[in-house]
């Protein structure tokens, strides 16, 4: 897996064939031959440079395995484009709230029930897996502050519970220019695992 644990899929609105590139200390990359190879620049680069494949339509998600348990989740991801505000990453010891893939996920901290990420540039599309204790709203914004689109996860679906909803509901935003997306549970406690956005 790459250093910073991301997968990017070109195209991957449009395809169901993912582009993966793997760290340095690994020669092999799995790449779809109809999709030109995407250089990422290694971590003693230019800091914060964003990546080559930003507005080609490519697709970033983060697996988030290469954080620690309870690290502060801010600029990790900066060179990829997006920098996260109240989060943290947890390896979750509650069964409620099982992970959708790997061992790690974001929650919001030190404030319950709130996670924000920023774009440095806009995207199309942003997704995440979430799993939460209560009613939750997932918004984007424009470079305006105004609200773009919402997703809204009815009600608890936390694992083992009495709920109608499954664990890690996929919840997507589609609209054009995104800068900002925020997640909300007033005060509930929540989970998100595979961020992803579309440039």
């Amino acid at each position: 897996m790459f250093k910073a644990g991301v997968v990017v899929q070109q195209h991957a609105l449009q395809s169901n064939k993912a582009l993966t590139i793997k760290g340095s200390d690994s020669a092999t990359n799995d790449l779809n031959s109809q999709n030109p190879i995407v250089g990422l620049p290694e971590w003693g680069e230019v800091q914060y440079t964003l990546p080559a494949f930003a507005n080609s339509g490519c697709c970033v998600c983060l697996d988030l395995e290469d954080l620690e348990c309870f690290e502060v989740v801010e600029r990790q991801y900066q060179r990829w484009g997006v920098i996260f505000t109240n989060c943290i990453a947890i390896e979750p010891s509650n069964p409620a709230f099982p992970t959708h893939s790997g061992r790690i996920v974001l929650m919001g901290s030190p404030k319950s029930g709130f996670l924000e990420a920023t774009f440095l540039q806009p995207v199309q599309v942003v997704s995440s897996f979430v799993t939460s204790s209560q009613r939750l709203v997932f918004t984007a914004y424009g470079s305006d502050r105004k609200m773009l689109r919402q997703d809204i996860l009815a009600g608890s679906n936390l694992a083992n519970s009495d709920s109608n909803l499954q664990p890690n509901v996929l919840l997507k935003l589609e609209a054009k220019d995104i800068h900002r997306v925020t997640f909300c549970a007033f005060d509930g406690q929540f989970t998100i695992d595979d961020f992803s956005f579309c440039y």
